[in-house]
């Protein structure tokens, strides 16, 4: 299974999680619906991705592997008046010039356009980024706008993307890049910048090399209001005896006058000791809170090894510090893969890839109390039917609901679409 390639340390965060643990979780009473079961075949398998709403409540996605090419789909589901979910294949990627593995989250354009990066396919089989058009008719028509050639420009692209207000597109490579330190490069952040013609131009705003600036960056990128963009990197920075290329870090990229960007690492995982009580590989992107203030997740590392959830805080005299806000012990979590969301209260919610009473993941959330400290509430606890596994995080809609996907283990399961309502 693809996205088994971030956990280089799940042998050790399965080991840990069996070991007796004392919950220090609450439990809600939620309603979880299972929206669409995958059939690891015609409709897709291995779903990744998290999933995004266009303004009629449709949900639209991405199935890494299956489809008629088993090279992955875009999907959507459309709520019906009788509370349920039509589902609909968009595309189906053939491996080839189109792309394929799409393991990203979508993003819409003002004018309705998806768009996504897949992590094999195009001219050099290194990636493309990719845009589903709709038709008149209600079909959905695929066009490449880059193709990664695998080399300086980047290659093999995980996360999604993002767009600034004049249009262009951003987002990261996991491979590629002017360095040869990692195998197959280091990894890039790149821009593409829509032509008159119609055509798109990348370049790559920053290359990294594998050393204490990071390497190996799995998540998409976050705007602040002054235009800076964060990110993570799952390797580089600091490396230890639970991590020798490095266990990650996050970053921040300036802009500087000749376009490209400036890289300050604002925390580099592990920095701690051996036992990497503030993290160890963080695998997808950051929030920012009104304060300024970074949230995220690591896979691993914390005071069980299963995984943390940190705050980053910017110091009077500019520095950043850390405070690890959850460390979970295994039976309420552990490799939390996927980025977190807020609500308007500031309570951070997102789901962990295994963990809970069947190993199989959960949904959480967390809930700042008046003194400081932080509180988890699982609404969630995933077994082997109708979904397990979650690599992605979740989302809202109006009402509050959660939404989000699971990624399946490929025996009995191969993904699913789910809805809680808290």
């Amino acid at each position: 299974m693809l996205l088994r390639r971030r956990s280089r340390m799940l042998g050790v965060v399965l080991a840990v999680i069996i070991l007796p643990v004392l919950m220090s979780a609450a439990w809600a009473q939620s309603k979880y619906t299972s929206l669409h079961k995958f059939d690891g075949a015609t409709n897709g398998s291995d779903v990744t991705g998290g999933l995004v709403f266009d303004s009629s409540g449709s949900l639209y996605g991405t199935a890494a592997y299956g489809g008629a090419h088993s090279y992955g789909t875009v999907f959507e589901l459309s709520p019906h008046s009788n509370g349920r979910w039509a589902f609909k294949v968009l595309h189906t990627f053939t491996g080839g010039s189109d792309g394929g593995a799409p393991l990203s989250t979508l993003v819409f354009d003002q004018a309705g356009n998806l768009y996504g990066t897949t992590r094999q396919g195009g001219d050099s089989n290194s990636g493309v980024v990719f845009k589903l058009a709709r038709n008149e008719d209600g079909s959905w028509t695929e066009s490449v706008l880059y193709s990664f050639e695998g080399g300086t420009d980047g290659a093999a692209p995980f996360a999604g993307l993002i767009f600034d207000d004049s249009g262009k597109l951003y987002g990261t490579t996991t491979e590629g890049g002017g360095s040869q330190t990692c195998n197959g490069g280091c990894g890039t952040v790149f821009t593409l910048t829509p032509n008159s013609d119609g055509s798109w131009t990348e370049t790559v705003l920053y290359s990294f090399s594998g050393g204490s600036d990071g390497a190996t960056p799995y998540a998409p990128l976050l705007f602040d209001s002054s235009g800076n963009l964060y990110g993570t990197t799952h390797e580089g920075g600091t490396a230890s005896s639970n991590c020798s290329a490095g266990c990650g870090v996050v970053f921040e990229l300036t802009p500087i006058a000749d376009g490209s960007r400036k890289e300050t690492v604002l925390h580099r995982f592990c920095s701690g000791g051996v036992f990497c009580t503030d993290g160890l590989g963080p695998g997808d992107s950051v929030v920012l809170d009104q304060a300024g203030n970074i949230y995220g997740t690591t896979e691993s590392g914390g005071a069980s090894y299963n995984g943390v959830v940190f705050r980053l805080t910017h110091n009077t005299d500019g520095g950043w510090k850390e405070k690890v806000l959850l460390s979970f012990n295994g039976m309420d979590g552990s490799a939390p893969y996927a980025g977190l969301i807020t609500d308007q209260t500031g309570s951070l919610y997102s789901t962990t890839f295994a963990g809970g009473p069947a190993g199989a993941g959960v949904v959480f959330k967390l809930m700042p109390n008046s003194n400081g400290e932080w509180h988890e509430t699982i609404l969630h606890a995933f077994h082997d039917h109708p979904g397990e596994m979650p690599t992605a995080g979740v989302i809202f809609d109006a009402e509050g609901n959660l939404y989000g996907t699971t990624s399946g283990d490929e025996y009995r399961t191969f993904g699913s679409v789910f809805e809680i309502m808290p």
